[in-house]
């Protein structure tokens, strides 16, 4: 059953979607809805749970994220838009695509991956829902998620940025992180969904991610019939958030290459 997202917007014309990264909100887009939304519709869910949006009670699966991007599309009567997704977001993003392929006009995927989790990643998302739920406070995604997210250039130049993203990983709600930590270790392969996907295709790429490698964006980008990278230095994992400027040229070229 899909819940019914809360949604921050700016701008008019042709419609992009961003999700958010794991374990931050629709906030995490504010220099995007501000720069693409000058010449873009641009959109910006909060998924299940995070920010203003309702948890819900189904079992914890991407496949209902994306539905509940359908929903929020339909009731704005948005049927074909630019989709895009950051970390977390993009596996939403491949999520859609396998379920509402029909409805994605161009894609961006942003510092994600196409591949399942190992087993090893899968014991540690369980591990760290499990002491959200026992805890029912954010205390480990500040301790074990929190130091991955952002790249070192940011922690040594950028300490309003270093300080906005903690800021957001503390509001994250634990049961809303616990779900998403579930719903991300029961994700599939997607690279054949990337494969069947024949739109235009931008992958991005900070270079100091840790979380996915460059062979992973690498992978995307051959997968995709009309996939290209962009590359940002001095991003670690947040890249839309440690270098906006950056991000928003890239994606605006982008956009405004597909007419």
């Amino acid at each position: 059953m899909t819940v019914d997202l809360h949604v921050r917007e700016a701008g008019t014309g042709h419609p992009v979607v961003l999700l958010h990264a794991f374990p931050l909100s629709s906030a995490m887009w504010l220099e995007q809805r501000n720069t693409l939304g000058e010449r873009y519709h641009v959109v910006t869910p909060d998924q299940r749970g995070f920010g203003g949006s309702p948890l819900g009670w189904d079992e914890p699966s991407l496949d209902q994220v994306a539905d509940d991007v359908a929903a929020m599309l339909d009731a704005r009567d948005l049927d074909q838009v630019v989709l895009g997704g950051l970390s977390m977001g993009g596996y939403a993003a491949m999520a859609f695509l396998r379920r509402h392929p029909s409805r994605v006009r161009a894609l961006v995927l942003a510092d994600t991956k196409a591949t399942a989790d190992l087993p090893e990643a899968a014991a540690n998302r369980e591990r760290i829902a499990a002491r959200l739920e026992a805890d029912a406070s954010a205390d480990v995604l500040v301790e074990d998620v929190l130091p991955t997210l952002l790249g070192p250039t940011t922690g040594r130049d950028r300490p309003l940025v270093s300080g906005r993203v903690k800021g957001l990983v503390e509001a994250a709600p634990p049961a809303a992180a616990a779900w998403a930590q579930r719903a991300m270790a029961a994700r599939p392969d997607s690279l054949d969904t990337l494969r069947a996907t024949d739109v235009p295709a931008l992958v991005v790429w900070g270079n100091e991610d840790t979380l996915s490698s460059r062979a992973d964006v690498d992978a995307m980008v051959e997968a995709l019939p009309q996939g290209r990278l962009a590359v940002l230095d001095g991003a670690g994992h947040l890249s839309a958030v440690e270098v906006p400027e950056a991000f928003d040229a890239v994606v605006g070229e982008f956009l405004d290459g597909l007419g």
